[in-house]
């Protein structure tokens, strides 16, 4: 069986971990479960760095020992980590005798190479970067990091012949392209390489935390030299030579971009010294900011991940961290998208495909769906599609590209069920077809958890149950697993929904006036589009939510429309310049329900490209709730706000009405992107 060996970064342990350090532990997480679902024998680890004197200092504030400190921060670290269902093998601490070894026994190496000496040092030295700061890297004298001004100290170290290895470097980059990604951090270190490299220190003098140079006990290892060697100890470099042969080299570091130096420099300097491979590859992670600023304790832009997690869960948490932000480059959190890619993506689309899929399944099939010997509809080769994308993505670690790929089963799944009505088909006796649909659906579902298996580990586990599935997640394969078959027979379980929808904040109370308003205009069959669309077609009323532009005075509701698709008399023709005014969108439901205490209202929830608005569209003696969702249609995306059963809504969907007979939505044979222009 092939092997993977993979790590994140340890983190220092003077405070509790911060949005940004879980985004770096759940993206590794992905892959390292990704690697799993491959069939692939992995090695997770991740770590706490605590020799560090910033977290001496935390441990002193504390009128704690260091050690002590260091022990309790240690469970507040595995607490955050369980809490995020992050899957490491081994947590490796700094303070371990496993790691000392590790670390003696390769300080012991590079000395015998004769790549040691001493030597004084002068110069800048950032406290919270803990890390020697040399003066043509600061910006206007400060930490660019940390925005604090370095201290200056002076003291007799040992050194480190980095600029030795300055040439073996460069030809190491060359010969493996793939060493570094993405391509702009290769690029970075190739150009710090070609302007050659200074000697460093690796030790610190009269200090205690920390250990102890080999041959000289009044020094200690400097904490970046120290923490680097984490990666080998933990496999038993040192002292487990059989472990060590069996796992090293690592396949991949997990790491920041702002440490790409010392992983893609320093660390394999070391290694080449030391006379071991080098890993085979670093990917440096972007940052995801915070109010416009990278998460840090010291600038205190920080979130914590509970809060974050708490809100909605573990597993929505790391599906936006995953599919927002293009794994390599900077991102952004704010808890505006959070919610609305949770209504997006889990509530109206996933969340709501499970929940209907089981509640037809159940209404037609009391939940038994038997194998179909019958040829699949077009599902199964979207989703043959599907997972070579997916597969292609992650190999090459682009998670949001792939969690992209899964989505779009979902979304086929969604308008494969608009496209074949099963309610119809049930209607009309189709029993076998009906039987064919609901099982490619319910096919659809259970390939795209797996593929999402990764990403939302709880939440897939409980929709593969509810597909029928027995087996435990862990022992599902990807090449067996995500293939199609409709050979199987499933049983599909009713539950309660994943995720609720988040409504919006309700509107105040309606007056007796708007009240009256409403009645008026519930009453009536249709509502009359402006004029300028009137002339190509009718309009069943419909309302979104405001844009942020509009008036938050609702508009006076239109008149009613006449119900005749006659065309308008010649006196009320209008000019281009007033048709242009009509703001028509293309705009996909993502969820709709009947407005309670009308026969005619459908309350539909819609992606309009930029934005999810609330639309409500006396539709219902014509479509189906469930009929709706998946949908692309027309709407009229600039009318006023009006109110309708006391919900308050934005511009029109457009439909066809024949004369006595019932509305047609407009809609697409090939439906463009929501938010698109119809003109």
């Amino acid at each position: 069986m092939s092997r993977f060996y993979l790590t994140t970064a340890i983190d220092y342990v003077n405070s509790r971990p911060h949005l940004g350090t879980a985004y770096e532990k759940i993206t590794a997480d992905v892959i390292a479960r990704y690697k799993r679902l491959c069939g692939v024998q992995t090695h997770f680890v991740m770590g706490n760095d605590e020799h560090s004197q910033n977290v001496h200092r935390r441990a002193r504030e504390q009128g704690l020992d260091p050690l002590d400190y260091c022990n309790q921060m240690e469970q507040e670290f595995r607490d955050v980590w369980a809490r995020l269902d992050v899957s490491f093998d081994d947590f490796i601490r700094t303070t371990e005798e496993r790691h000392r070894v590790g670390v003696s026994t390769m300080i012991q190496r590079i000395a015998d190479r004769g790549d040691l000496y001493d030597a004084f040092y002068e110069g800048p030295y950032c406290v919270s970067c803990e890390a020697f700061k040399p003066e043509k890297d600061l910006a206007d004298g400060l930490c660019p990091v940390h925005g604090i001004k370095p201290e200056w100290i002076r003291e007799k170290n040992h050194f480190f012949r980095l600029s030795n290895y300055r040439d073996g470097l460069l030809e190491h980059f060359h010969a493996h392209p793939e060493f570094l990604q993405p391509e702009v951090r290769r690029n970075e270190i190739l150009r710090l390489l070609e302007g050659g490299l200074e000697d460093i220190s690796i030790s610190r003098a009269g200090q205690l935390w920390g250990i102890p140079i080999p041959f000289d006990p009044a020094s200690v290892v400097y904490v970046w030299f120290d923490a680097l060697i984490n990666y080998a100890s933990a496999v038993g470099y040192g002292r487990d030579q059989a472990t060590f042969e069996r796992w090293w080299p690592a396949d991949l570091h997990v790491i920041g971009k702002d440490i790409t130096r010392f992983h893609c420099v320093i660390w394999p300097a070391m290694l080449m010294s030391a006379g071991l491979p080098l890993p085979r590859q670093v990917f440096g992670h972007g940052f995801v900011h915070f109010k416009g600023q990278k998460m840090s304790k010291s600038l205190g832009t920080v979130l914590d991940p509970i809060d974050a997690a708490e809100k909605f869960g573990a597993d929505p948490l790391r599906l936006y961290l995953v599919k927002e932000i293009p794994y390599g480059q900077d991102g952004d959190f704010s808890w505006d998208r959070f919610e609305e890619r949770y209504n997006v993506d889990l509530a109206n689309n996933l969340g709501n495909l499970v929940n209907r899929l089981a509640v037809m399944t159940d209404k037609y099939r009391q939940g038994r769906l038997p194998a179909t010997p019958g040829a699949p509809g077009r599902l199964a080769g979207v989703a043959e599609h599907v997972v070579r994308r997916y597969r292609a993505a992650m190999d090459v670690y682009a998670l949001h590209e792939a969690a992209f790929a899964a989505f779009g089963l979902v979304d086929a799944a969604n308008e494969y069920i608009a496209e074949t009505e099963p309610w119809t088909l049930a209607r009309q006796g189709q029993q076998e077809r009906l039987t064919q649909v609901l099982s490619d659906v319910v096919e659809a579902v259970r390939i795209a958890a797996v593929l999402l298996l990764p990403v939302m580990p709880g939440s897939c586990a409980e929709i593969l149950r509810r597909m029928g599935e027995t087996r435990a997640p862990k022992e599902l394969r990807l090449d067996v697993d995500a293939v199609w078959s409709g050979a199987t027979e499933r049983v599909v379980t009713k539950a309660e929904p994943l995720w609720p929808r988040l409504e919006a904040a309700p509107v105040p109370a309606a007056t007796a006036a708007t009240r009256k308003e409403e009645k008026t205009m519930n009453d009536q069959p249709t509502a009359q589009l402006p004029v300028p669309v009137q002339a190509a077609m009718l309009a069943v009323p419909a309302t979104l939510a405001a844009p942020e532009a509009a008036s938050p005075t609702p508009a006076a509701p239109a008149p009613a429309a006449a119900t005749s698709a006659a065309a308008a008399p010649e006196g009320d023709k209008i000019p281009i310049e007033d048709f242009i005014k009509v703001d028509l969108r293309v705009a996909k439901v993502l969820a709709a329900e009947k407005v309670k205490g009308s026969k005619k209202l459908i309350k539909m929830q819609i992606d309009v490209g930029t934005e999810q608005r609330t639309i409500v569209a006396g539709i219902a003696e014509a479509y189906e709730p469930e009929a709706l969702v998946g949908r692309s249609v027309v709407i009229v995306a600039n009318l006023k706000p009006a109110k309708l059963m006391g919900i308050e809504s934005n511009g029109m969907v457009l439909a066809a009405s024949p004369e006595a007979g019932l509305p047609t939505l407009l809609g697409f044979e090939n439906p463009p992107p929501p938010g698109s222009r119809v003109k």
